[in-house]
């Protein structure tokens, strides 16, 4: 049998047809445990494992851009028990792979509201992007504490505290001053969201950075989402008509 984790990765899809930057909303660990008779703690740890591989063939396909939804600020709604064990898994995946993903020229990034997390992780999240500030191979953004909604308020703020003090008047604030304000201000907005689990929403994740982003719902619960998946979600990407709100090129001869 064919081992699903070294399957070429999108085979059908020319290097210029690949996303610049893809979104995953990893969902389904919970259920994936709940469906072996396990506690949902060791679909968070599989969980977990999948992101490493994930992050592996993304790198590996040439795509830049990574960000992972990791914890949102819904996410502390969970019962305390399973949001500890969820910081705890945290911590320890830091510990445990920074220094791969260093060695491995990639950058990483936090964005979210980190108020709430313990000292421990704030040090441990703060040293893996100092570490890897120089690092220009994958860009790889771990959204952890995250709320699209939150990420558009805070950007609202720091421009309304620019019109208070005199420095911005409101007739300025346009799009681009908006988007500036925002997490992941300085990539290139996702091409491609996947969202595992079988659920068709995104949840509050990156809500004005994917106004054009193509939305790609797989059935399949997080830990089981493999190389040749995600082949595949990048071959469907691939064929995509993305002509974002202008009419399509016609043919020569209807032109005519």
């Amino acid at each position: 049998m064919t081992d699903p984790d070294h399957l070429p990765i999108a085979p059908d899809a020319a290097a210029d047809r690949l996303p610049r930057h893809i979104a995953i909303i990893m969902d389904g660990n919970g259920r994936w445990a709940q469906q072996r008779g396990r506690p949902r703690g060791v679909g968070h740890r599989a969980g977990g494992q999948a992101a490493r591989k994930m992050i592996e063939w993304v790198w590996n396909a040439g795509v830049p851009h990574l960000t992972l939804f990791a914890f949102s600020t819904e996410n502390w709604e969970r019962p305390g028990k399973e949001v500890k064990l969820l910081m705890d898994l945290f911590l320890r995946t830091l510990k445990r792979d920074m220094h791969e993903l260093h060695k491995n020229d990639v950058r990483v990034q936090f964005i979210g509201d980190h108020g709430r997390f313990g000292a421990e992780l704030l040090a441990e999240m703060a040293r893996a992007e100092s570490e890897t500030r120089s690092n220009a191979g994958l860009r790889l953004n771990i959204a952890v504490g995250y709320g699209g909604r939150q990420d558009l308020v805070e950007a609202m703020r720091a421009l309304a505290k620019d019109v208070a003090a005199g420095r911005l008047a409101p007739v300025q604030i346009d799009a681009s001053r908006l988007a500036a304000g925002l997490a992941l201000h300085d990539q290139p907005e996702p091409d491609l969201l996947i969202r595992t689990g079988g659920e068709s929403r995104i949840s509050n994740f990156l809500l004005w950075q994917m106004a054009y982003t193509e939305l790609y719902f797989t059935q399949t619960l997080w830990p089981d989402f493999d190389a040749q998946q995600l082949n595949q979600a990048l071959s469907w990407f691939a064929n995509r008509d993305r002509r974002f709100g202008r009419v399509a090129e016609l043919p020569e001869a209807a032109r005519a």
